[in-house]
């Protein structure tokens, strides 16, 4: 009777343990999803700085092409 026992019990010490994995795991798939979200939006709001940025230097540089191609005709 001794030996079904331990089985059982390392059985159910077994599954507590995968249990308890399972849960840490599944927290830390949240954690990161979050990390995740959070960076993506960091990047929007960057491309959006530099689209913001880039416009008067395209600006600009589209008056110097035009000059140029003025200047030559």
């Amino acid at each position: 009777m001794f030996w079904p026992m331990l089985h059982l019990f390392l059985a159910f010490a077994g599954v507590a343990v995968l249990g308890v994995l399972a849960v840490r795991v599944a927290l830390e798939v949240r954690r990161l999803a979050r990390a995740v979200g959070d960076s993506a939006e960091r990047i929007a709001l960057a491309a959006e700085d530099l689209e913001a940025a880039a416009l008067p230097l395209a600006e600009r540089g589209g008056r110097l092409a035009g000059r140029r191609r003025g200047g030559r005709n």
